[in-house]
């Protein structure tokens, strides 16, 4: 604790410490928790800097964030106004300044990688088993499903792909100093803004007739910097391909085409119909979620990339389920899933109860 923080009043005197926050972060096995992340870091800092920032206090962003369902940007600023969250996060007294950026998160999820993370997950689940909120019979009956995990894009507009493309081609070309012969600075936006007003009433020929003159212009920067690579560097040459990789991609797809690219800064998105009236198609990827028959205490979460079919998924899932399971001696006897897992074995390890559809 700094010198200047001595004399001020302890978080633990000003709250209330029978709030779930103060009773669970006596609870959680911090240490354990720190030991387990700390070979996935690095030791100390090659080049000097700042040092790194707690382990405790990420994964309790971490957890927070989730819990709450926010944003890095809104879980930093709301654990600045309330004591409970930074006394879960392990502050002894009240912080006035924010606790990280919020671009650290993004960086210390990176560096975990998915085995990090699901160490958090582990924890998590052993500190409900060893506060006896779930019992071995409850972690041995689980529901898998999946769903879809929302990237933060736009709606992925063919005009507004290109105008994105456009822009960012030229941006590159400027920032390592290649010249072009035309950035189409003023066309460009004029296109996309025409062509949204064709979409807007209605009159696709037009639009269609603006789109091709989009592509016509991409085309033409795409062409312009790839015969001047030779000016710039190595290290340079191979960003550049891949973005000029990914507007390529934008500039052969068509409406009807599978594997297409939907976001220029996210080629990992995929387009998902999972039937639902309000939403037809979701931009995202596609993920399985086990959860306790009774509590929904959440004991396995996996990405699926490339949309593979739901029963596909299945073993896959109850693998990281019991992996996670380990450290507290139960292993999944009953999945129970719906109707979208049928036609699929999985080991006899595990009963597959499929839910039936209900009568009307």
């Amino acid at each position: 604790m700094p010198a200047d923080e001595l004399f001020r009043s302890r978080l633990e005197n000003q709250i209330d410490l029978r709030h779930r926050l103060a009773r669970l972060s006596q609870r959680m096995p911090w240490t354990a928790l720190e030991q387990a992340l700390s070979s996935r870091l690095p030791a100390t800092q090659a080049g000097g800097g700042r040092p790194a920032l707690p382990v405790r206090l990420i994964a309790g962003l971490l957890y927070l964030k989730h819990a709450y369902d926010l944003s890095d940007e809104a879980v930093c600023e709301r654990w600045l106004e309330n004591p409970y969250w930074q006394f879960f996060t392990g502050e002894v007294v009240f912080q006035t300044r924010l606790p990280c950026d919020a671009s650290s998160l993004t960086r210390w999820r990176q560096r975990l990688g998915e085995a990090g993370m699901e160490d958090l997950l582990a924890h998590t689940i052993n500190a409900a088993h060893a506060m006896q909120a779930v019992d071995a019979r409850e972690l041995s009956r689980v529901i898998v499903d999946t769903t879809v995990q929302e990237k933060a894009i736009a709606y992925p507009t063919d005009s507004r792909l290109l105008e994105v493309a456009r822009k960012k081609l030229v941006l590159l070309a400027k920032r390592h100093g290649i010249g072009l012969r035309q950035s189409y600075a003023r066309q460009g936006p004029a296109l996309s803004r025409k062509a949204g007003r064709y979409a807007h009433a209605r009159q696709f020929k037009r639009m269609q007739r603006v789109l091709r003159r989009q592509r016509t212009v991409l085309g033409r920067l795409m062409r312009d910097i790839q015969r001047k690579l030779d000016q710039v560097n190595t290290g340079v040459r191979e960003r550049i391909a891949v973005w000029l990789e990914r507007a390529q991609r934008l500039y052969t797809q068509r409406p009807k085409d599978k594997q297409k690219l939907y976001a220029l800064h996210a080629p990992e998105v995929e387009c998902i119909g999972k039937g639902k009236a309000r939403q037809a198609y979701e931009f995202g990827v596609k993920v399985g979620i086990a959860v306790t028959a009774c509590k929904g205490l959440v004991v396995g979460a996996r990405s699926f990339p490339g949309n593979p079919y739901d029963g596909d998924t299945l073993a896959e899932q109850l693998e990281q389920t019991r992996g996670l399971l380990q450290d507290v001696s139960v292993e999944p006897t009953v999945a129970i899933v719906d109707l979208g897992d049928r036609g699929r074995e999985v080991d006899v390890a595990c009963r597959s109860c499929i839910a039936a559809r209900p009568r009307r």
